[in-house]
Order: C-alpha cells, then sequence, then structure tokens
C-alpha cells in the first residue's frame, strides 16, 4: 500500500512518499521494513574469489610465458583493453555502473572464464572429436569449442551478476555494458597467451609475427569479444526489466545462441568463408561492428527519453521544475548545466545531482515494472531526500561564492 502524499496543485504519481516543502500528510499505515539488499555481501565473495582465479591464471601465463615476454605482452595487452574501455565508458556515460559490479565484470572475465577456457575446453574437444570422427582438433577447437565454452563462461558471469545483484540492473544498457566489461577482461588475458606465443615462436620472423598478431587483435579487432558477448548481456538486460525470475534463464540461452554462432563465424570466416581474413573483416566485420554501435546509440535514446519520462512524472508533483527536467534528460542539457557548475565552482555537486536524479528515473520505472516494490520505494524516498538536499547544498554553494 502506498503512502498518501502531501496536499499538491498537481497529483503525484501513484506509490508517491512525502515530499519536500510543506509538511507531509501523516501516513496511516506504515510498510513493513523492506529487506535490505543481501547481495552485496555475495558480490564481494564473487569479487574475491574470481581475483584469486585471476592470480592463478597470471601465475600459469608467466610459468609459460617467462618473465620477460610475460611483461612485455602484458603491456601490450592494455592496448586493445584501453580501448574497450573507451568504448565501455562511452555507452555507460548516461547513468554508470557501480564500479564494484564493473571490477566484478572484469575480474571475471579475465580470470574465471579464462581458466575455464583452459581447464574445460580441451575436454569438449575431445567430446567433440568423438562425436565429429572425421573432424580435428585444428577445426573443431576453434569453430566450435571455444565459441561454445568461452561464450558460456564468459555470460554465467553476467548471469551471476544479475542474479546478485538485481537492483542494479535497470535494462538492456546495463547488460551490455556489464557483458563488455567481462569480454573486455576475457580479451586482455587471452590476448596475453597469444602474444606470448607469437613472441616465442622460433624463427627470423618472430618479431614480425608479434607485430601481426598485435594489428590483427589488439588494433582491428579489439571490440571482437564485446561483441559477442554483447548479445547475452543484452538478452539479460531485456529480461531484468520484467518483474519475477521467470524469464532470466530462457533469456540466458537466447542471449548465448547469437553470441556462440558470432564467435564461431569470426573463427571460421576467413578460412572457409573468404579464405583471407582483411577481405572477411571488412566485408562481413566492418557492417557488423557498425550496426552494434547504432543498436547501442538507439539503445541509449531510448533510455534517454524513459528518463524524461519518468522525470516528468516528479516535476508534474513538484519535485522538479520543467526547465530541470530537460536539462536532465538531454546530452545538451547535462553538458550545459555542467559548463555552468564548472563556472561556479560546483562541479562534482552536479554531476551527482545528474547521477542521482537518473537513478531515480529507473528507480520509478522499476516500480512501474513491479520489479522488488518495496525495497525500490525505500531507494525512490532515499533518492528524494538526497537530491533535495544536494539541489539545497549546490544552490547556497553559488550563492556564497
Amino acid at each position: 500500500m502506498s503512502l498518501p502524499a502531501p496536499v499538491r496543485t498537481h497529483p503525484a504519481p501513484p506509490g508517491y512518499g512525502p515530499a519536500h516543502g510543506s509538511a507531509p500528510v501523516q501516513p496511516f499505515w506504515t510498510p513493513p521494513a523492506p529487506r535490505r539488499d543481501k547481495g552485496l555481501a555475495a558480490m564481494v565473495v564473487l569479487t574475491v574469489l574470481s581475483a584469486v582465479v585471476l592470480a592463478g591464471v597470471g601465475v600459469f601465463l608467466l610459468s609459460r610465458l617467462g618473465p620477460p615476454a610475460f611483461i612485455i605482452c602484458g603491456f601490450l595487452a592494455l592496448v586493445p583493453l584501453a580501448i574497450c574501455g573507451l568504448g565501455i565508458r562511452w555507452v555507460d556515460r548516461w547513468e554508470p555502473e557501480p564500479r564494484s559490479a564493473l571490477l566484478f565484470s572484469f575480474l571475471w572475465g579475465a580470470g574465471v572464464s579464462v581458466a575455464a577456457a583452459l581447464l574445460v575446453g580441451p575436454y569438449v574437444t575431445l567430446a567433440l572429436l568423438q562425436v565429429v570422427p572425421a573432424g580435428t582438433a585444428d577445426l573443431v577447437g576453434p569453430v566450435v569449442q571455444a565459441p561454445v565454452v568461452e561464450e558460456t563462461a564468459k555470460g554465467l558471469g553476467i548471469l551471476l551478476l544479475l542474479l546478485v545483484r538485481r537492483r542494479i540492473f535497470d535494462g538492456p544498457v546495463d547488460g551490455i555494458v556489464f557483458a563488455a566489461a567481462v569480454a573486455a577482461g576475457f580479451a586482455f588475458t587471452e590476448n596475453i597467451l597469444y602474444f606470448g606465443s607469437a613472441l616465442l615462436a622460433a624463427g627470423p620472423d618472430t618479431v614480425y609475427q608479434l607485430g601481426f598478431t598485435f594489428i590483427l587483435r589488439g588494433l582491428l579487432s579489439p571490440f571482437a569479444h564485446v561483441l559477442f558477448t554483447a548479445c547475452t548481456g543484452l538478452a539479460l538486460g531485456l529480461a531484468s526489466r520484467r518483474a519475477g525470475n521467470a524469464w532470466i534463464l530462457p533469456a540466458f540461452v537466447i542471449g548465448l545462441i547469437p553470441a556462440i554462432l558470432g564467435h564461431m563465424l569470426w573463427n571460421a570466416g576467413p578460412a572457409l568463408l573468404f579464405g583471407d581474413f582483411f577481405l572477411f573483416y571488412f566485408v562481413l566485420q566492418v557492417p557488423f561492428f557498425a550496426a552494434a554501435v547504432t543498436g547501442v546509440w538507439l539503445l541509449r535514446r531510448a533510455e534517454q527519453r524513459l528518463t524524461r519520462r519518468r522525470l516528468a512524472e516528479y516535476a508534474s508533483a513538484g519535485w522538479f521544475t520543467p526547465a530541470e527536467v530537460g536539462m536532465l534528460s538531454t546530452g545538451a542539457g547535462r553538458r550545459q548545466a555542467m559548463g555552468w557548475a564548472r563556472a561556479s565552482g560546483v562541479a562534482p555537486v552536479m554531476k551527482e545531482f545528474i547521477r542521482r536524479a537518473t537513478r531515480l528515473a529507473l528507480t520509478r520505472q522499476q516500480i512501474a515494472a513491479g520489479r522488488d516494490v518495496a525495497a525500490n520505494l525505500e531507494t525512490e524516498r532515499d533518492l528524494l531526500g538526497e537530491i533535495t538536499a544536494i539541489r539545497t547544498g549546490m544552490l547556497a554553494g553559488q550563492q556564497l561564492r
């Protein structure tokens, strides 16, 4: 049951708590305290375990490559990782995800997913060779086994994050961001292995092989794993918007299908379809990447429209002015507001105001969708109080100058 709203000239959205300003009407019924977010402790444990696994993978790579090659290849692998990081930041800038969740995603991809591929992959290849005797390990491994094992391992990290910390999942953009962080971590560790293999290859063309591998994996295709795993993240992000958990497992399976098929095509395409990597790259992969970027841009635009619609509900209840809604729900409005805030010396406060207002709009969307309503109503009340305090402090700080 909702708390009654204070008297206003405009009606409040359904389910509203007390507003700022005049004294609110006292509630005639107080709901039981919602259960606290218990997923944070589980996330801490999973993050620590993922870090331990990554340390084990690092020791394995160090022993296999040797310290000099490990260090050189580690620095080289930072280049595609930085490129992926910039891409994730572009996608995530509208409503940044918690750093703890991004850290877990990266550690899962770089550690657990790689460990699963190294430990489970060879056994899956042997099993596949029993089913397809005519195949060879060189073909079955990269074309069938690697896509299935790697995408499943990466996808499990996103699935765990959704199950344990569902309150931070607001939709498909969040799913793509977490998937990209997992995939970037996986690619980072895998690149160290590939660069190291090229560096340690015997022969006079070792430097050429390393340079070619770096250009191929580090510069031409840093987003390959991101594109595959994003399919799983997109499906799980869409499922997160529905009440209950019934859609989560089907969405995970459905999302894995295009992720695995895309990975298979990437590994098999140059050899089986075109016979030339660069022809395959420019004819198929470049258009596919452009389509993916366009899709993400459209999803971000949809998230902006959702923010505007939900904040307009709060504006009608007196929490925001129409000008603030326009400022908070458009990229141009945010840039203009940050410019004013920097000139007024309150840029960090304005950034926090924008972040919490966006979180408020997405929380309202979760309430409208029927997701964990009691807990989200509590979050809504907290955010409204914080936003009011931030606005007051920001204006006071600006007036003191």
